[in-house]
């Protein structure tokens, strides 16, 4: 198995063991105390850090000087919080439980943005490049859809415990995995360049960099809507007198989802700017369809379509991230880009929480509508002229290339 073969390898085991901890986390907490708003107040715990700990993980990521300790140390820290949670959750103090949480969570984003950062440096660019993004997010997609089937299956004939063992075995594959990569690669480039920069860095080339301003801001909005998806297909489901029948909504879009990025994805022929914004109308205009689907079996064509159409945008996301972060903060724009989203997902949970009363059509309509949004984000936040991007204390020819990187123009972009 080659370089790039181990790399999805361990992405996929990585975020497999991150995609099932929310219902694993859930199960758990309610077979030990019988309070699921005990798992909730653990989850929240896990899930908080992440957007917190993006710059100083993307910071400290991009000045290691031995990358291949910084990226197993970080997934072995993770692994090692998830077994702590399968033995402690419900037996010891839950003070102790949060802080552990916590502490795991502080690795998340090594997990997502942190492991893809990786890709460039593993693939030379052009087009074997852009197929290497699709295979990458491809990742998310199948650990979205597997993840809390195995959690599912396994907590139903054992117990939650041995469905968090699973994901800790998961992780633990990861963490050796990344251990064997090549961290540079003739023809692509060493994954971590000698320039350093600050925290605020990353956060200023996503700011200042056009290409990197829209595509943040407009995923972002895109997840307040897609973050709910799940509780809402819960809501949905049993509205239509099926009230089991929320996963099969998920799975349907999560496995379109999982074909989109694979296909739709691997589309060259038009700027990654272009095929984001029609992907977000289009992941709209299905979704609004499923809100007035007559049957589960009519939702779920309609999610499944919504999740092809969904697929794209993560894939070119991932390329227009790796193509306009300047080499200094390439790791903090990738961590930052994830750890945002993550919470703009968390925040339309809330947000769903709050409106659980209301007709559960509404809020898939609302979620469509928060995708035309999107697109409408995207195409203001692109449309100023590109400004150069001061990158600092980073000198030398990749800050020279840093700012030449952040005047380019997206073919296709406005």
């Amino acid at each position: 198995m080659g370089g790039f073969g181990r790399y999805l390898a361990a992405a996929l085991a990585a975020r497999f063991a991150s995609e099932g901890m929310a219902m694993a986390v859930v199960l758990l907490a309610l077979e030990r105390t019988g309070s699921a708003a005990y798992g909730a107040f653990v989850l929240t715990a896990w899930l908080g850090p992440h957007v917190l700990a993006a710059p100083l993980a993307g910071v400290l990521a991009g000045r290691a000087r031995r990358p291949r300790l910084f990226y197993v140390g970080a997934l072995a820290g993770f692994t090692a919080a998830v077994a702590a949670l399968a033995l402690l959750l419900g037996r010891v103090p839950m003070p102790v439980v949060i802080v552990v949480a916590l502490l795991g969570g502080t690795c998340g984003p090594m997990v997502t943005g942190g492991l893809s950062s990786l890709v460039s440096g593993l693939v030379a660019t052009g087009r074997a490049r852009d197929r290497a993004y699709s295979w990458d997010a491809s990742t998310y997609n199948a650990a979205a859809v597997t993840a809390p089937a195995v959690v599912g299956l396994v907590a139903a004939v054992g117990s939650a415990a041995p469905a968090m063992a699973v994901l800790a075995a998961s992780g633990a594959l990861a963490a050796g995995l990344a251990a064997t990569l090549p961290y540079e690669v003739p023809g692509a480039g060493p994954l971590h360049p000698a320039p350093r920069a600050g925290m605020g860095a990353g956060l200023a080339a996503l700011w200042r960099v056009r290409e990197l301003r829209a595509i943040t801001s407009a995923t972002t909005v895109a997840f307040l809507g897609i973050g709910s998806l799940t509780t809402t297909s819960v809501l949905l489901a049993t509205e239509l007198g099926s009230p089991g029948a929320g996963g099969v909504l998920m799975t349907a879009f999560a496995l379109g989802a999982l074909a989109g990025s694979l296909t739709l994805g691997r589309i060259t022929a038009v700027g990654p700017g272009v095929l984001v914004r029609w992907a977000l109308v289009a992941t709209g205009v299905a979704l609004g369809v499923a809100a007035l689907g007559s049957s589960v079996a009519v939702t779920a064509v309609a999610f499944a379509v919504a999740g092809v159409c969904d697929g794209p945008v993560l894939t070119t996301t991932l390329r227009i991230r790796s193509q306009y972060a300047p080499d200094a903060v390439r790791t903090q724009v990738f961590t930052l880009g994830a750890g945002l989203k993550l919470t703009g997902a968390s925040a339309g949970a809330a947000l769903v929480g709050l409106a659980a009363e209301a007709p559960a059509w509404t809020l898939v309509t609302g979620i469509a509508g928060l995708q035309l949004v999107a697109a409408l984000v995207h195409v203001l936040a692109a449309g100023r002229a590109p400004a150069a991007v001061e990158v600092a204390p980073a000198t030398g020819p990749s800050a020279a290339s840093a700012t030449a990187r952040a005047g380019r123009r997206t073919p296709g972009a406005p």
